[in-house]
């Protein structure tokens, strides 16, 4: 089933025959592994699904993320898109890499590609970029601030690649590129091999003819963003409960009381009693660990800017569930996150709920066992655009007795 994720303990040809678990604890942020016949070239996509005219095609659309990397006489230079196709250089003309951001959204195939990865938690996974490059084309050696697989779809492209050291970068150019690159390390990909690298090793992809590939990055929040977000979150949340309480006829919030401040001859001093009253608030505001995951979980599970939804039809009995390609759901310990927004789950329909989050589809008869806000709440994201109902199984005709040739 496309989006089921693999079992950890279960070699996989896609890690090297390594199992989910074993790659995690030897490779993942440590060190790399190149993968031959990591996909059987065979079950890779084909050109018309992830070749040069369908990136074209998505590079000139104003809601897809693509940017135009050329390298000549006249140095490096970096261009945002869309592009239409007149504005993209000839195929034959070496040294130009066009890049296509988050494809699984836009192509079936593409997600299906990415869905390999989940083996790693959806939290973590970002999305499928796509590069098409001309002879020699490249983005010149760099570093990722997260890990990244690199599956050679097309063509072949040789990688040089090493640990982490100077980072430092050319200054005045539009690329971070590194001023100090000392590659270790040397292959030539072919259709279906497979580089994976940790932050921070610096690489340099060079195109050998034309050629296609695809890289499955990660998100890689930075603290302070994390911190700030979930606050914010936070924040928001005591404000509306306030506000409901508010309107609910509760009252005004407590207000700060210092009936024990002393008289004092250092009015410009911040009282200490008040700084610890502030301590108390925001330690009370992060104290509550659901409140927390509550916040984290709506910011992850937001799907990224442009994405849009059609409505779909109803649900109705009989029918299972799949999310579509686009939506981004996840749960903990409390609730179910559907597209930023939460919900709270327990009992059966949490487990049933959480399967959908997992395997990104629900049997029939796992969605007649929802209860009926939960069913009607999934009939919801259904006509959001959010899932889709597939058509209801048709009975089997049952046929009455065949004659035998000497009743004819």
């Amino acid at each position: 089933m496309p989006g089921l994720p693999p079992a950890p303990d279960q070699p996989l040809a896609l890690l090297g025959g390594l199992s989910p678990a074993r790659f995690m604890r030897r490779h993942w942020q440590k060190r790399p592994l190149l993968i031959r016949a990591a996909v059987d070239p065979a079950t890779l996509p084909a050109a018309a699904a992830l070749g040069r005219d369908a990136l074209f095609a998505l590079a000139a659309q104003p809601a897809v993320s693509s940017r135009l990397v050329t390298q000549d006489a006249r140095g490096w230079r970096l261009r945002h898109g869309p592009f239409g196709r007149r504005s993209l250089p000839p195929a034959a003309r070496p040294g130009w890499t066009l890049l296509v951001q988050g494809v699984d959204r836009h192509d079936e195939a593409a997600h299906a590609l990415l869905s390999r990865f989940r083996f790693v938690p959806d939290a973590r996974r970002d999305d499928l970029m796509v590069s098409y490059a001309s002879d020699g084309g490249g983005v010149g050696p760099h570093v990722d601030s997260y890990d990244v697989f690199l599956l050679q779809l097309h063509g072949q492209r040789r990688w040089r690649y090493g640990p982490p050291g100077d980072d430092s970068r050319v200054p005045g150019l539009p690329l971070k590129i590194l001023a100090d690159f000392r590659p270790t390390e040397e292959a030539l990909l072919a259709p279906g091999d497979m580089l994976y690298l940790p932050p921070g090793w610096g690489h340099e992809g060079v195109a050998q003819g034309e050629c296609v590939t695809a890289s499955v990055g990660f998100r890689a929040p930075a603290r302070d963003e994390l911190a700030q977000e979930v606050l914010q979150r936070c924040l928001d949340a005591a404000a509306e409960a306030a506000e409901a309480a508010q309107a609910a006829g509760e009252g005004e919030p407590p207000l700060y009381r210092d009936p024990a401040q002393p008289a004092t001859d250092r009015p410009g001093e911040v009282p200490a009693a008040l700084l610890d009253a502030a301590a108390r608030e925001v330690q009370r505001l992060v104290g509550d660990r659901s409140a927390l995951a509550c916040s984290l979980g709506e910011w992850l599970s937001e799907p990224p800017p442009g994405v849009a939804f059609e409505p779909g039809r109803p649900l109705r009995a009989g029918q299972a569930v799949r999310l579509d390609r686009r939506t981004r759901m996840m749960w903990d310990a409390w609730h179910v996150f559907v597209n930023g927004e939460s919900y709270r789950a327990g009992g059966r329909d949490a487990r049933l709920m959480r399967r959908l989050a997992d395997e990104r589809r629900l049997a029939a008869a796992d969605v007649a066992r929802l209860g009926d806000d939960a069913r009607a709440l999934l009939g919801d994201w259904v006509r959001s655009g959010w899932a889709a109902a597939e058509p209801a199984a048709q009975p089997a005709r049952r046929r009455g007795p065949r004659s035998s040739p000497s009743e004819e």
